[in-house]
């Protein structure tokens, strides 16, 4: 897996996240090649430019959750205008990338392709939307995301490849907590999703290229069927089901779901009823006119 990955100090890294966000993976620090930098691109990049700290990148990344991501324009892959506000009412899952990296940002993004079919899947095919956003403004260009999704093979409805200028990278690594850098290869950078709510806010990270399913979905799940979830209507009754009976099996990595919580529930339901039948009965026997 760390093949051109410098991965942080996996057992150290564990311990912190789980005392954070038990669901989040180790940390990657993504180290690609891509040549060598020019002078003119250094000048116009946008990014710190000191050695990468992992301690710092990581308290970036987890101070962002919570925080509400500023609206800002980007350009498609056609070479539209968009806002990030045009994608709120959903789950927004963001994933930072650079076109000319030839393994990390790549891997990754087939990775995300995959997880998000089983997302779907379990969640709803239009519940929720991805961005994949080129970070490096000097040459990550509609076109260049167009070329890049065409050799993954995503051309998804709700799956958009964004570009944006320097300000905007700088204003949205920012309130992502996404942090990079240029090296004498690339780029070095966090490898981090982040999902966003619905409202924009920064809701879980998500780290390294090749994550399991449920860290994406069962934030996804909270979101979509969690928010309806409630006992006043049908559909939030539905939901509510949705939420506790979808479950991920891991030797098909799909989910599915699970209908013996449902028979439990009713199991359970039918004993208390059971009981307070009989509680009734005692006490009508007990309190019943004794006759001689």
């Amino acid at each position: 897996m760390c093949s051109d990955v410098r991965c942080v100090g996996v057992s150290t890294l564990t311990n912190y996240l789980n005392l954070t966000r038990p669901v989040l993976l180790a940390v990657g620090i993504a180290v690609t090649s891509t040549g060598t930098v020019s002078a003119h691109d250094k000048k116009h990049e946008p990014g710190p430019s000191s050695s990468f700290d992992e301690a710092s990148a990581l308290s970036a990344c987890q101070a962002a959750l919570g925080r509400q991501v500023a609206d800002q324009r980007f350009f498609d892959r056609r070479g539209r205008a968009v806002t990030l506000s045009e994608f709120y009412g959903r789950p927004i899952v963001i994933s930072l990338i650079y076109t000319s990296c030839y393994h990390t940002c790549p891997t990754l993004t087939n990775h995300l392709a995959r997880i998000a079919k089983v997302a779907r899947a379990a969640v709803g095919e239009d519940s929720f939307s991805v961005l994949t956003i080129g970070f490096d403004t000097s040459a990550d260009t509609p076109a260049r995301m167009q070329t890049f999704a065409r050799e993954r093979g995503i051309d998804h409805a709700h799956w958009r490849f964004l570009t944006a200028d320097a300000t905007t990278i700088a204003s949205l690594t920012r309130d992502l907590g996404f942090t990079f850098f240029r090296s004498p290869n690339g780029f070095d950078h966090i490898v981090q999703t982040t999902v966003l709510d619905a409202k924009g806010n920064a809701y879980r990270q998500i780290y390294g290229e090749g994550f399991d399913p449920p860290n994406l979905v069962e934030p996804l799940k909270q979101l979509v069927f969690g928010t309806k979830a409630n006992t006043s209507t049908l559909s939030g009754w539905i939901n509510g089901v949705r939420l506790l009976c979808t479950i991920y099996d891991p030797s098909s990595e799909r989910y599915r779901f699970d209908y013996s919580l449902l028979v439990a529930i009713g199991v359970g339901l039918i004993s208390l009823g059971a009981v307070g039948v009989f509680i009734v009965r005692a006490w009508r026997q007990s309190n019943s006119p004794t006759t001689v």
